[in-house]
């Protein structure tokens, strides 16, 4: 049950090395007793929030606040005009983010009232998310499925955010589900199988795993097939050169050629699929901190003890074969694929996720083979 405090709620911009980590760490105390929450780890969320490191926030104005009552922090939440996402869409749209607090109603009614009027001042004229910072990276506020913890690159949250936000008004804007798959071999009906044979079974249709001595090369790759297949999505913004060399230092540590599937139709990069061991299973005990040991006991868990779960954030097929059969078969063979190499390394569990609501082809096949919709997570707007 909501309960107001009857002491002054403080917002302070973000802008000391001490605010910072004020910031990252502000979520611990309220987790405390959610055993599903996981703390990221304070080196890649350090360089989420800097501008300098972070591909999201260059050239896009942006702020970061704290709530601070009786002198502690209690709160938190960021702003940001992104602004490739305005220069694609045009509506006026600034977006909030890190949205982090008690259930306390003068809490955060301060929260959203400072995002909103800052973005108010910059000249938006809506007010959509969360997004930390961008559809490309965490969004989206869990609505159902609090009961597991999130994996890599997902968020967690609690189950009175939502209630917050639509009492100040917001409303959805779109929801999108994560899908639970426990991996099993043959997953595909005979007849379907037939028909993915028939499809790629020709001489324009090559498939390979990642190439590891070119990353960079192959993630260019991905970009390319994704800001095509992807660009008819609701909130897409497409990914720049920038985005390619920030995505391939991110993902060196931990991409596993297995795990990379890109397919070739007449010779040009028609599909792809991107799976990652699911990191958070291995950092759930470091409540954030990499050092001083902490690094040693997640290079064992990653490389010799291994994970066994896995998500796949991101699979595409070209815009101009997505109704064709070899589009089609495409998207099977790579699950396939994925999943077949995954079984092999140890995987038990998988992830598939997000995958956005209207996108009912892709929801029928992924239920149909098995999966199903475990998470929902949801972006919220308001006009300002």
């Amino acid at each position: 049950m909501a309960v107001a405090t009857q002491h002054p709620v403080d917002i302070r911009p973000v802008e000391s090395v001490s605010d910072r980590k004020a910031f990252m760490r502000l979520p611990g105390p309220l987790y405390a007793d959610d055993p599903n929450y996981v703390a990221p780890l304070e080196f890649e969320l350090a360089a989420r929030i800097d501008p300098a490191r972070n591909p999201s926030l260059k050239a896009s104005p942006h702020r970061l606040w704290i709530a601070w009552v009786d002198g502690r922090p209690v709160g938190r939440i960021s702003a940001v005009l992104n602004r490739a996402y305005l220069d694609r869409y045009q509506d006026g749209a600034g977006h909030f983010g890190f949205l982090e607090g008690p259930d306390d109603p003068a809490i955060m009614d301060a929260l959203i009232k400072t995002a909103s009027d800052w973005l108010r001042e910059q000249g938006a004229l809506n007010i959509a998310g969360p997004f930390n910072f961008s559809v490309n990276e965490e969004c989206g506020l869990l609505i159902d499925g609090f009961d597991t913890p999130p994996y890599i690159m997902m968020p967690h949250g609690r189950p009175y955010y939502k209630d917050h936000l639509e009492r100040l008004g917001f409303h959805k804007a779109a929801d999108m589900h994560a899908l639970e798959w426990l991996p099993v071999r043959a997953f595909i009906p005979e007849k379907r199988l037939a028909f993915v044979d028939k499809a790629l079974n020709k001489p324009t249709v090559s498939i390979r795993n990642l190439k590891a001595g070119d990353l960079l090369g192959d993630i260019r790759t991905i970009i390319d097939i994704y800001n095509d297949a992807w660009s008819d999505n609701w909130g897409f913004v497409p990914f720049g050169e920038d985005h390619a060399r920030h995505m391939a230092k991110e993902l060196k540590p931990i991409i596993q050629e297995h795990n990379v599937v890109l397919c070739y139709y007449k010779g040009e990069p028609a599909a792809f699929g991107l799976v990652l061991p699911n990191v958070n299973r291995a950092i759930r005990d470091f409540n954030g901190k990499l050092l001083p040991f902490n690094w040693a006991k997640l290079l064992y868990r990653l490389k010799v003890k291994g994970i066994d779960q896995s998500r796949m954030p991101l699979m595409g097929v070209r815009k101009h074969l997505q109704k064709k059969p070899v589009g089609a078969a495409f998207a099977y063979k790579i699950i396939d694929m994925v999943n077949s190499s995954n079984i092999d390394h140890g995987v038990t569990h998988s992830e598939l996720s997000w995958i956005l609501e209207q996108n009912e082809s892709m929801l029928t096949m992924l239920l149909d083979m098995g999966a199903r919709i475990y998470k929902t997570y949801r972006i919220y707007e308001k006009p300002l």
